[in-house]
């Protein structure tokens, strides 16, 4: 029954996150944490699980032409490197606190998406530019802080990155759901091995959420091109405001 429910959960979560280029692992992570053996494997699990639905979501993109490769190369990187700094730092600052700040930023965020209304976020390319004008110093900035805070408190944090590519980079909203997922892979594939030495992830969890996120991750994915610019927009100012509120209950019960 338990992997039953983890099976369903999984393919509802990369369903959505799919849609809007987010990997939201900090939405799987509690149902994943029923069937783990503890804490640590259960954490381990979500993660790898986290980087098989990027993976699949980032293949679709890639075939439809949503991934700016040029603004990947700049921030995914720093991205990585920012996350396995943060697993060494993790324990040291206070999760909690983190925690609420990130969730702070996400509702905050969130609600930007959803007022923008007419007014999509500020960018310094369009559509169909192949190489836009982007702010690369704020990617490359952005992409080492993110991991950073990713590392210490175990998540990818793309629903982080997501907002900083839109409102601080500037890139159009199509090609920064497909380059976050991207980015949120090789992130993922990092924290997944960066566990390793702690804990070994379950393989149960992993070999049923990863079978069910790939069709969620595909569906979701594929549904992107169908939405306009501004409900594109609208959907991920839904999610990240689902994710700062899941993000609230979890430095909780902390």
């Amino acid at each position: 029954m338990e992997l039953a429910l983890l099976a369903v959960w999984c393919f509802l979560v990369a369903l959505g996150g799919g849609l809007v280029g987010l990997v939201l692992g900090n939405l799987r992570l509690p149902v994943v944490l029923l069937v783990a053996s503890s804490p640590a494997a259960g954490a381990g699990a979500n993660i790898a699980i986290s980087a098989v639905a990027a993976a699949t979501a980032a293949v679709a993109h890639i075939r439809a032409g949503r991934i700016n490769w040029r603004l990947f190369w700049w921030m995914a990187p720093p991205s990585i490197l920012g996350a396995v700094a943060g697993g060494y730092l993790s324990g040291v600052l206070p999760e909690r606190t983190l925690l609420l700040a990130i969730a702070a930023v996400l509702l905050s965020s969130g609600i930007g998406m959803l007022r923008s209304g007419e007014r999509p976020p500020r960018r310094r390319g369009t559509e169909d530019e192949e190489h836009p004008g982007l702010d690369i110093p704020v990617a490359v900035a952005s992409g080492a802080a993110i991991g950073l805070l990713g590392g210490i408190v175990g998540l990818i944090l793309g629903s982080l990155r997501m907002p900083a590519l839109l409102r601080l980079v500037g890139e159009v909203p199509f090609r920064a759901v497909g380059t976050n997922v991207a980015i949120g892979f090789f992130v993922g594939v990092a924290g997944a091995l960066g566990h390793l030495p702690n804990a070994a992830p379950d393989v149960t969890p992993i070999l049923v959420g990863g079978a069910a996120s790939i069709p969620g991750a595909l569906l979701g994915s594929r549904l992107t091109g169908r939405l306009s610019e501004r409900q594109l927009i609208h959907a991920i100012g839904v999610v990240l405001l689902i994710a700062g509120a899941s993000m609230v209950v979890e430095a909780i019960v902390r």
